[in-house]
């Protein structure tokens, strides 16, 4: 049975797109892939797990399911400026469900197909449903975004709006589903990510520091923080926040901040370099918006109150 269902829903996953990207010298089939480096190129390997009523509510479509699996291992390859090259898939089954499965290897393909990534390996087992992810990704030698590389006077940028998969998780939650919309985009951006890679690929010539934004925009900032050893100063009326998203949070206006899922880019360059992120933010059709500055002194302020980054983000524990 376990070989029946690789062969009828994942096999097909495992053949590249575009032949002239083939990365696998080996995939499925064996009892491992056989991969040749480029040589002038590292290799990233990023690793994410999903568990059902944790990652995502109960009633999720196995469509969404199987594409957010990809895509947030996508996002961080592409916080690292890393070109996804092909990934591996450990799933878990309560039992055998075929339209469950068929749907779940079509957000695969779907989230794979624009990055013409095969599916190379992995293993199928039966217990709680819970699908991790491999991805690798090429970076050229020594060009790696790193969370460490943040230098006071940096601006602080960000891609895309944030908080508003943490309202479509609230959303999700309620069973309110969507009312117009808003709501549409709120819960397309909790099921379906966009992992922002060409952004992440552009920037490694541009960026000193980034951050996929998974955990919420402050914990995720935090890392930076701390990794680089410096502190920041935020302007909270820069933060791209939606209309919907701002009369969700209400009073607490933190809360976008410290909702996870957004899976844009939270960045660090020179303050020189706005021109040049201005003309990348057009060719690649994204919004790009600077929110603060990178400080010496470590600790983060928003309009000038010092913050507490203990809890401001998802915490699996």
């Amino acid at each position: 049975m376990e070989f029946d269902l690789i062969g009828q829903f994942f096999l097909p996953l495992s053949a590249s797109a575009s032949s002239s990207q083939k990365t696998g010298d080996l995939a499925i089939g064996d009892d491992g892939a056989i991969i040749t480096p480029p040589s002038d190129c590292q290799l990233v390997v990023v690793t994410d797990t999903l568990v059902e009523g944790v990652h995502f509510p109960l009633d999720t479509s196995a469509y969404d399911i199987g594409w957010k699996a990809l895509a947030v291992n996508l996002s961080d390859l592409a916080a690292m400026g890393a070109k996804p090259a092909f990934y591996s898939l450990a799933l878990t089954l309560p039992k055998v469900d075929q339209a469950w499965l068929s749907g779940f290897s079509k957000g695969l393909a779907d989230c794979a197909a624009p990055y013409e990534i095969p599916l190379i390996g992995g293993d199928t087992t039966r217990g709680p449903l819970t699908i991790t992810v491999t991805a690798q990704g090429w970076v050229p030698r020594g060009q790696a975004l790193l969370r460490s590389g943040a230098k006071p006077g940096d601006a602080i940028f960000v891609s895309g709006l944030i908080g508003e998969a943490g309202r479509g998780l609230s959303l999700a939650l309620a069973q309110q589903g969507a009312q117009n919309l808003a709501d549409k985009l709120a819960l397309a951006r909790l099921n379906r990510p966009q992992a922002q890679v060409a952004l992440g690929c552009e920037l490694i010539a541009i960026a000193h520091s980034a951050i996929d934004i998974s955990d919420g925009l402050l914990a995720d900032l935090g890392h930076i923080l701390d990794a680089s050893g410096v502190g920041a100063s935020l302007v909270f009326d820069t933060i791209p926040l939606s209309k919907a998203v701002k009369q969700w949070a209400g009073d607490n206006r933190l809360r976008p901040l410290c909702a996870g899922d957004d899976y844009e880019l939270c960045f660090t360059a020179s303050a020189d370099k706005q021109a040049q992120l201005d003309a990348l933010a057009k060719k690649l059709d994204v919004k790009l918006y600077k929110i603060g500055a990178i400080s010496q002194q470590p600790g983060l302020l928003i309009d000038g109150v010092q913050l507490d980054l203990e809890k401001k983000g998802y915490d699996h524990f």
